[in-house]
């Protein structure tokens, strides 16, 4: 699928680097084959000593080399970036944008080229995990579509949508879902701490508790309110606690941060205000 055809990262931070470490482990695309463009020469020499890769400080150059370019530097450099890059891309090469919050319109009309791909990653990623929604221009042909696929399947698992507005969605919900986990597991492990636990202990508890229930819910095929339901006993201790969670609008806080993420993500795309629930 990559035979002759290189891959350039523009901007090799940490969500670049796991994508590289992904294209190589999984022997996708051979080391030989991957350029990595970035300001900082240290961080070039880093990635260069750790994957034996091309590195270069030059956009323009990786550009060039590359007939797959991924736009992986961060969004508020992006008005730099764009002309470096502006000019230097073919005809049958497509770009890869997993810039947050950057509709392909500006992307496409920034670089002067119309093959692309936008994509929306989250943070496990980093391990393989990760959960990635992408689109992609009419202009971008079924074999680069293949690959996109599979560059962002080397993240985890990956989702294709028609419409490009779903992924300011996926933002809200996959794109900044970890941090949702995360304040919770946090609060669960200080509710422990609270009971009396070490926070070590209360950790381990919490963390696999995360991962098993995980795990169990993707293998049951049954609908998360019926596992639910099956720990919970009438007038039992899991009753007690939901029945506080529920008092406390956990849902309703819960759906009112995801839509307030969503209407985020439209405004810094597209400067539009999207009315929802207060």
């Amino acid at each position: 699928m990559f035979k002759d055809k290189n891959v350039a990262f523009i901007g090799s931070g940490v969500m670049g680097e796991a994508m590289i470490r992904g294209l190589i482990n999984q022997n996708i695309v051979d080391a030989k084959q991957i350029y990595a463009a970035d300001p900082f020469k240290s961080r070039l020499d880093e990635l260069g000593e750790r994957y034996g890769i091309h590195t270069t400080t030059n956009n323009s150059e990786a550009a060039e080399a590359g007939q797959v370019i991924v736009l992986s530097t961060k969004p508020q450099n992006l008005g730099e970036v764009m002309p470096s890059i502006r000019g230097h891309m073919r005809r049958q090469d497509f770009l890869l944008s997993i810039l947050a919050g950057t509709p392909i319109r500006k992307i496409s009309d920034g670089v002067a080229h119309a093959s692309v791909v936008r994509a929306m990653p989250n943070t496990p990623a980093q391990i393989g995990q990760g959960m990635t929604v992408w689109t992609a221009t009419p202009e971008v042909s079924d074999e680069q579509r293949a690959q996109a696929q599979a560059i962002l399947g080397a993240l985890g698992q990956e989702l294709y949508v028609s419409d490009e507005s779903y992924l300011d969605m996926a933002t809200a919900l996959s794109g900044t879902g970890p941090a949702y986990i995360f304040i919770f597991m946090e609060s669960l492990i200080d509710a422990g701490v609270h009971l009396g636990f070490s926070r070590r202990v209360a950790e381990q508890l919490v963390f696999q508790t995360m991962r098993g229930s995980l795990e169990y819910a993707a293998q049951s095929g049954k609908h998360v309110a019926e596992l639910r339901n099956q720990v919970t006993s009438p007038g039992g201790t899991t009753a007690a606690a939901l029945y506080h969670m529920e008092k406390g609008g956990l849902r309703t806080v819960i759906s009112r941060a995801i839509w307030a993420a969503y209407q985020r993500s439209v405004e810094l795309g597209q400067g539009e205000k999207v009315k929802g629930p207060a």
